[in-house]
């Protein structure tokens, strides 16, 4: 695959005609993760703008006693990069990024990204869209470590990502959360009898979407 059908994965991208991705694809490069594979590191600074075209990034943060925080998943399709200046050239990393699943990453020059196409005011209304985006998931991440119960946590996740909590082992499940695998049971159980759920050979299959979202909607808000 060229860097060109790349580029094209990317939705970011879409409303450049062919001359523009291939100014794109003239400062980038691309490169693969294995699984298991550091990204990069908090406090880590690039120069580069980088975008996952396939694979899966789980990023998280180290606490003072050496846990691990779960933060939130970034799926194909999506940029990594946390930005908080458009005016400087480095990107500065306030989290740890491990590669779930074999990944391609797209690291574009931001120097030149600027250059050539945020100051002709190209991409700038796609890269606000992305940035905001960025702001409500922050806004998440708040509620579900500072306000949200158990229920919450496990309602929320169900609603945002299903497929992704079914792929995990429960006890995985339950460490992104912060809660106790037993905890977890329970609220499975508590859904499942109010008909919020069901599951069927360990998967869960949400049968009442409404019900779901009245148990986190509205809580810290």
């Amino acid at each position: 695959m060229s860097i060109q059908q790349s580029i094209r994965k990317i939705s970011f991208f879409n409303n450049l005609n062919d001359e523009q991705i291939d100014l794109i694809a003239s400062i980038s490069s691309e490169s693969t993760y294995s699984s298991n594979s550091i990204l990069y590191y908090e406090s880590d600074e690039n120069n580069n703008l980088l975008f996952l075209v396939d694979g899966l990034i789980k990023i998280y943060k180290i606490d003072k006693f050496d846990n691990e925080i779960f933060l939130y998943h970034i799926y194909k399709n999506s940029m990594i990069s946390e930005l908080t200046s458009i005016k400087q050239n480095e990107i500065y990393c306030f989290s740890n990024a491990e590669i779930i699943e074999d990944s391609t990453i797209l690291s574009i020059n931001f120097d030149k990204f600027k250059e050539h196409f945020l100051s002709k005011n190209i991409l700038t209304m796609e890269l606000l869209e992305i940035l905001l985006e960025k702001t409500h998931q922050l806004q998440c991440i708040v509620n579900r470590e500072l306000v949200f119960d158990a229920t919450a946590k496990v309602a929320f996740m169900l609603n945002q990502d299903v497929d992704m909590f079914n792929k995990l082992k429960r006890q995985e499940v339950s460490f992104m959360l912060h809660i106790q695998p037993e905890t977890l049971s329970r609220v499975l159980k508590r859904l499942t009898r109010n008909g919020v759920i069901l599951v069927e050979n360990g998967d869960v299959i949400i049968i009442n979407k409404d019900a779901l979202i009245s148990i986190f909607k509205g809580v810290g808000v």
